[in-house]
């Protein structure tokens, strides 16, 4: 086992929405990873996650970056943009070069380095006109990125098995417990370490919606989650602004 310690940088994604455990915390796929690495490597093994949900790039790598490459941990998970391409003001000149370049000082510093491409949630939202293109831009630049410098790659996007609703929270966006399982599935195959095979069982697609049902289903999304969403970004505010990191060190993590 050549890691000794991991740290998760990103956002929701990262922090794990929408896997909670009993007392309303987040779990997710990295805790799952960390767990399992952690009984390879044995007690030893350190842990941080930085991520906060709602993090854009430049707050990220302004604020995550700096703290995980002060820890000099062996293993740094690294996902970052998927709230920026569905800001208006995304700016694909300017992100790709900088994603290259905090790619770089990642690696530079020792650390293996994981990078995703995110699976595709545009066929249940809004605005695919706008974002899909953008999506795809990052898919393509982060792997470009992944193999200039040597990072393991995860491609969420290339599995048709998240175009499954059940792999998703009612919000449409976030991953539900079953989906964050997968995910660490597969970034503990592309780290050569054995997971729980129940972890990749995917739940049977449910029955198709009839159409006013679906239609009414929309409606209810809309206003649970669109319009929160929409405010937050009229008045300048992010779901993640009174939320701190859930392990903001390095510490020991009991195995699952």
């Amino acid at each position: 086992m050549r890691w000794g310690s991991y740290v998760a940088v990103g956002d929701s994604f990262t922090e794990g929405m929408d896997d909670a455990y009993p007392d309303g915390t987040y779990r997710g796929w990295a805790d799952l990873v960390a767990s399992r690495l952690a009984a390879e490597a044995g007690p030893d093994f350190g842990y941080a996650n930085l991520a906060i949900r709602g993090r854009l790039f430049p707050n990220i790598v302004a604020e995550q970056v700096p703290a995980a490459l002060d820890m000099k941990p062996d293993l740094i998970s690294f996902a970052a943009g998927g709230n920026d391409v569905l800001r208006r003001t995304f700016d694909a000149d300017t992100f790709v070069p900088r994603f290259d370049t905090v790619v770089g000082e990642l690696r530079a510093g020792g650390a293996d380095v994981i990078l995703f491409r995110f699976a595709d949630v545009m066929a249940r939202l809004p605005g695919q006109r706008l974002v899909a293109p953008r999506m795809a831009l990052l898919t393509q630049a982060v792997g470009e990125v992944a193999e200039r410098h040597g990072a393991l790659l995860v491609d969420l996007y290339a599995d048709d098995t998240y175009l499954n609703p059940m792999l998703w929270s009612t919000d449409r966006l976030h991953l539900s417990a079953a989906g964050h399982r997968r995910v660490a599935a597969q970034v503990l195959t592309a780290l050569g370490v054995g997971c729980d095979e129940e972890w990749l069982i995917v739940p049977p697609r449910p029955a198709p919606t009839p159409w006013l049902a679906a239609r009414a289903a929309d409606l209810r999304w809309a206003g649970q989650h669109l319009a929160p969403w929409i405010k937050r970004r009229l008045t300048g505010r992010s779901s993640g602004d009174l939320i701190t990191a859930k392990r903001p060190v390095l510490g020991p993590v009991t195995p699952n």
